[in-house]
């Protein structure tokens, strides 16, 4: 992150309760560790923040994970995806902020240096490159299951059949140390591999494994996602691979971006050009303010934002339980004419 960043977050770690308590505020403390649901300040436990250090636990004062997303970070992580900032420079005046220090002089910044170590992206590079192509796996097997039928041209997924998995306190003793996994690939808008997301799969059920985070995404993620087709001047973006593929089956066309959780798709870079954006929300509070914050950053970028709500929990629920005929009508509905005979299915 750079010594700048690097000092911010250890001046967090110092304070972390109360950083806690201020953005996290409906968590609680359970002796070492925050608890709360998510980064966006959900009630739950699947988030965790180490308060304390003890003897024999690994990691760091202000470190944490996600059980549910395999997400984890430091502080300044945490307060960049619970505040929607896209940019290193706002989540640092953000922090300065909260700590009660004074603004950076603009003229002192830089660019903005990767989160992720180089490591971790090219880690994340070679985890794709070593998994197969999609069709005749249990990945595609998988999604298939799921109602996601049309998967041609979706070069960013592909199949690992022996992905090795990192247990998490919440697994017990049973958990495996690898498992097939459906691979995607993160990408940012020039096309550059940033990171991937891993979906660790049952081969006796085609379902998700059952441990206790089946998916963990790894490398740069914050503003960029896995990406379907080529974008123009429309495009359509939400959290979930499953739920833009959803809207892929009645809009083979439209283009396509996951962004893999409220907090990343609040934090979307919008291309260059965009005119329109469609946003599959997900029937949850932390899917609403998501898709306010980004809504309210496109607007202010000139991009009409149009909402498409699903029925049920998400588009993948709509899929499965209305059919592709239906959902291609609702879909309708909420299209602007012109991208309606662009993108829909005839």
């Amino acid at each position: 992150m750079g010594e700048d960043a690097s000092e911010l977050a250890g001046r967090l770690a110092r304070d972390a309760e109360r950083v806690c308590r201020h953005y996290l505020s409906n968590g609680r403390r359970e002796g070492a560790y925050w608890l709360v649901g998510d980064v966006q300040n959900q009630p739950g436990r699947s988030l965790y923040v180490r308060l304390a250090t003890r003897t024999g636990v690994a990691g760091g004062v202000g470190k944490w994970t996600d059980a549910a997303t395999g997400e984890h970070g430091d502080l300044l992580d945490l307060i960049a995806m619970n505040q929607g900032l896209a940019r290193l420079r706002d989540t640092l005046d953000e922090a300065r902020r909260f700590l009660a220090l004074p603004r950076e002089d603009k003229a002192k910044l830089g660019a903005d240096p990767l989160r992720a170590t180089p490591g971790t992206i090219l880690a994340a590079r070679r985890l794709f490159s070593m998994s197969r192509p999609l069709p005749g796996t249990l990945a595609e097997a998988y999604l298939r299951r799921r109602g996601l039928i049309d998967l041609g041209q979706c070069a960013a997924l592909r199949f690992h059949p022996h992905c090795y998995y990192r247990p998490i306190r919440a697994d017990g003793c049973d958990a495996p140390s690898a498992a097939p996994a459906l691979i995607c690939a993160v990408t940012d808008l020039g096309g550059r591999q940033t990171g991937v997301l891993r979906t660790w799969l049952n081969p006796r059920t085609v379902d998700k494994a059952q441990v206790a985070s089946p998916r963990r995404a790894m490398g740069e993620l914050l503003g960029d996602g896995v990406r379907f087709g080529r974008v123009d001047d429309v495009v359509a973006a939400g959290e979930g691979v499953e739920t833009l593929l959803s809207l892929r089956q009645a809009a083979p066309r439209l283009p396509l971006v996951a962004a893999l959780s409220s907090a990343h798709l609040a934090a979307l870079r919008l291309p260059p050009g965009l005119r329109r954006l469609y946003l599959a929300r997900d029937n949850d509070p932390a899917g609403d303010l998501a898709v306010m914050r980004l809504s309210e950053r496109a607007g202010g970028a000139g991009i009409e934002v149009i909402v498409l709500d699903p029925m049920f929990g998400d588009f993948n629920d709509d899929l499965r339980r209305l059919g592709v005929q239906a959902l291609g009508a609702r879909l309708a509905e909420r299209f602007a004419l012109d991208d309606a005979r662009r993108f829909l299915r005839a």
